[in-house]
């Protein structure tokens, strides 16, 4: 019966395309879900706030070795068993959290929905095996923009549930919608073949989770520890080290959790570098929108919105983020992948030069996020394509793990910068305004130049990709 069933997604590929973008889009949300209960994580949970801000690492730490690690499992054992398998992290994860008020269960939950991210890669991977080949530009496009989809939607979604319901409710709904996942999952995924002979690799594995977690632990934490601390600069030297051993042995042996030959192909890294400036361009705005929305508008600059006003004026960033992502597939269509990277790149690079003209009004800072989620929208939607044409079949669901780790590093790096940027810069409002201290004018606009300075960036490597006709013949 359950084949049966399943044999409904790849029969009907508009319900395979539709039941994995919506996993992609949940997925995403899960990383935004939290973020307007951050100020009152303390609070909630009786800690401090660097003891809180663990319940944002764990997840980002999971979902950075997951992502690879999967999606090389993926490849060996089949994408559709390890699409269940993240599924069931997710939900539960999901549901730890629903349950914690203490600090300890809660970070595990956070930990495990970090489990949920390469759903993304893997889904990409089913796609690419089971659609019509008319259809699977279109159709992995669709899914790789769900990472930033889900983001732009989690953010309004969960400021108003925030604003009305018990905090605990966010939980519940990301448990429905991980539960949901995994019917989806177990009863319209086709079993997809394996696609590679190879053998997982336990020490590689064991490296490559050493290496992030050296590398990204103090990239979350150093605006905490200090940037300069002992700790902060050993993990920095640690992760290089480990990297460096990690590299050796991938050259090695015959089957690596990561193929650094085909990694470091100009496609191939080009793409994964414009990825990761995409990632950060996409997190900025995430930080500076929000902030500026909602600080009273009593220093002079601040648009006094509510938390579910915010999440209103930001919603629209999202829908467009969904519209484009489908148009880029016609546009792909015509004029290849890479002209919707660069083009998508470059709309971001132009949304941020304009920034710090459109902060006066709620509607330029809706606008403007809208300029950003068109260029990500573009961009994202390409990404798949590109890595696609450079891979063999047998490192799909690997390759676009590495992929999709590289934006979420991006996120990171934008977290860590725009975040110090607006640390540094700050002002003290006018007594009455309730607010003790707040990023300045110039702290924001800085940001957005920075955000610019990184799309610009983008867009250059994303021009110096070559053709996959052009890569395949240097080969």
């Amino acid at each position: 019966m359950t084949s049966r069933r399943a044999s409904l997604g790849s029969e009907h590929p508009t319900v395979l395309v539709v039941v994995l973008s919506a996993a992609g889009i949940g997925v995403s949300l899960m990383q935004t879900l939290i973020v307007p209960v951050i100020p009152s994580l303390p609070v909630l949970l009786g800690v401090d706030a660097p003891d809180a801000s663990w319940a944002i690492t764990a997840t980002l730490l999971t979902a950075a070795v997951a992502t690879p690690v999967f999606g090389r499992l993926g490849d060996i054992y089949g994408s559709r068993r390890m699409l269940i398998v993240c599924a069931v992290g997710l939900l539960a994860g999901s549901l730890i959290c629903a349950l914690s008020s203490t600090l300890v269960p809660f970070v595990l939950g956070r930990g495990l929905q970090g489990l949920g991210m390469p759903i993304i890669p893997l889904g990409i991977a089913v796609l690419r095996a089971v659609m019509p080949p008319d259809r699977v530009g279109s159709a992995m496009g669709a899914m790789s923009s769900s990472l930033g989809v889900g983001g732009a939607l989690g953010l309004p979604l969960s400021a108003i549930i925030a604003q009305h319901y018990d905090w605990h409710a966010l939980f519940w709904l990301s448990s429905g919608l991980g539960a949901l996942a995994l019917a989806l999952f177990v009863l319209l995924i086709p079993a997809v073949p394996a696609v590679s002979t190879g053998r997982f690799d336990p020490l590689g594995t064991v490296l490559l989770a050493a290496g992030l977690v050296t590398l990204l632990l103090p990239i979350s934490k150093g605006s905490t520890w200090g940037w300069t601390d002992r700790v902060t600069v050993s993990m920095f030297a640690a992760s290089l080290g480990i990297f460096a051993v990690f590299a050796l042995w991938q050259l090695r042996i015959e089957s690596p959790i990561v193929d650094l030959r085909t990694t470091v192909r100009r496609p191939v890294l080009l793409t994964n570098l414009s990825s990761i400036c995409m990632g950060f361009a996409l997190f900025a705005l995430s930080l500076i929108a929000p902030q500026i929305l909602e600080l009273s508008a009593e220093t002079g600059y601040g648009l006094g919105q509510s938390l579910t006003g915010t999440g209103l004026w930001m919603a629209p960033g999202g829908l467009a983020m969904m519209v484009c992502a489908s148009a880029s597939a016609a546009v792909a269509a015509r004029r290849g992948p890479k002209f919707c990277l660069v083009l998508g790149c470059a709309i971001i690079t132009v949304g941020y030069l304009c920034g710090p003209l459109m902060l006066g009004s709620a509607a330029l800072v809706c606008l403007l996020n809208v300029i950003v989620s068109i260029g990500v929208g573009f961009g994202f939607a390409s990404l798949p394509a590109l890595i696609n044409a450079a891979v063999p079949i047998t490192e799909t669901a690997a390759a676009n793990g590495i992929n999709a780790l590289s934006r979420s590093m991006g996120t990171s790096i934008s977290s860590a910068v725009i975040s110090a940027i607006l640390a540094a810069m700050v002002v003290a409002p006018p007594v009455g305004s309730g607010v003790h201290t707040a990023p300045s004018l110039a702290g924001f606009h800085l940001g957005l130049w920075v955000a610019a300075a990184v799309g610009a960036v983008a867009t250059a490597l994303a021009a110096l990709i070559p053709d996959p006709v052009a890569a395949l013949a240097d080969d």
